[in-house]
């Protein structure tokens, strides 16, 4: 088992930044990649970000340029950094992680951007 503790999403203002954090911890080995979804309400949970155990990463189009997935693996612990954010950024951001062929996932911290 996996869990995944996550923290730093709240309220900012259109063009301001901020920085989740997910800290793992039980069976974190052989953990294939980590990585940052989020749901929108009426909308599907979608990929944002992933970086995968080699350091490859991928990003939603939507996002590029604007945010930014890093690990530090002393900590065990992935990060969103998030900038030049916009409303339609609001969403509840969940941290993942794909061991094996098992999915684990954070209990999500809403990110809220007013205009």
């Amino acid at each position: 088992q996996v869990q995944l503790v996550e923290s730093g999403g709240g309220l900012v203002q259109a063009g301001g930044s901020l920085r989740l954090s997910c800290a793992a911890s039980g069976s974190i080995f052989r953990i294939n990649t980590m990585g940052w979804y989020r749901q929108a309400p009426g909308k599907q949970r979608e990929l944002v970000a992933r970086i995968t155990s080699g350091g490859s990463t991928n990003y939603a189009d939507s996002v590029k340029g604007r945010f930014t997935i890093s690990t530090d693996n002393a900590k065990n612990t992935v990060y969103l950094q998030m900038s030049s954010l916009k409303p339609e950024d609001t969403a509840v951001y969940y941290c993942n992680v794909l061991r094996g062929l098992t999915n684990y996932w954070g209990q999500g911290t809403q990110v809220t951007v007013s205009s």
